[in-house]
């Protein structure tokens, strides 16, 4: 894992260093596949927040790889570390994820996270910030986009994905994963190539818009203490 006090510094209510240290670590990022060639276990990670109460609940559901049966499914719960500011979710949210990943019996193969990887202005999303930190191979997969268009038609099929860009630079994919349904958006996040992420993310997708770790960590965040 890599140094926390380098990751996640203090909240001072200064938005620039924590820009700059993103673009610092984005150039660490790994965008090609480092993973088990037989994947055995993935694990979906989503975060919810009790604005009233300051406390951010992190969820981590881990899965069979084949069968996407659950394995192991965590919830952690601690205080709210800063606000909420667009571009900057990794400083918010991967600390909790850190601590549900360590409430986890074992460790996943493949980790799909409920956000952006590097489809992000700095290239550096939540699912990059996790997957540095945690030294796990990473996904993003995020429901709308946050930067970035793209120059072909999405076919209505499911399965379908064409690439997202900003400017000429391919930064993940629209992908639609089931027929009739918003498309989702894919992106590394780190040890994991671009040409790899729309066809794990469907492996681990059965009927529902999310892939199942996600959909089912998605739905554990949500539960209220």
């Amino acid at each position: 894992m890599q140094d926390a006090l380098d990751l996640f510094p203090t909240w001072t209510g200064n938005e620039a260093p924590l820009r700059d240290l993103q673009a610092q670590l984005a150039r660490r990022v790994l965008l090609r596949d480092d993973f088990a060639k037989t994947l055995r276990s993935v694990a979906g990670f989503s975060v919810g927040f009790d604005n009233e109460s300051g406390i951010t609940r992190a969820a981590a559901v881990l899965v069979d790889a084949a069968k996407l049966e659950v394995i192991d499914q965590q919830l952690v719960h601690l205080p709210t570390r800063m606000p909420d500011i667009p571009g900057l979710s990794g400083f918010r949210c991967v600390p909790a994820l850190l601590a549900v990943l360590a409430a986890l019996k074992q460790r996943p193969d493949l980790a799909l996270i409920d956000g952006q990887g590097i489809a992000h202005p700095r290239r550096f999303g939540s699912a990059c910030h996790f997957g540095l930190a945690a030294n796990l191979p990473t996904i993003g997969i995020g429901t709308s986009v946050l930067i970035g268009s793209t120059r072909l038609e999405l076919h209505a099929i499911r399965g379908a994905f064409t690439p997202l860009r900003d400017g000429a630079e391919q930064i993940g994919w629209l992908l639609r994963s089931q027929p009739g349904v918003d498309p989702i958006v894919i992106s590394p996040g780190h040890r994991v190539a671009m040409a790899s992420a729309p066809g794990l993310a469907m492996q681990f997708t059965s009927r529902d818009r999310l892939p199942e770790p996600i959909r089912l960590a998605d739905r554990l965040a949500s539960q209220q203490a």
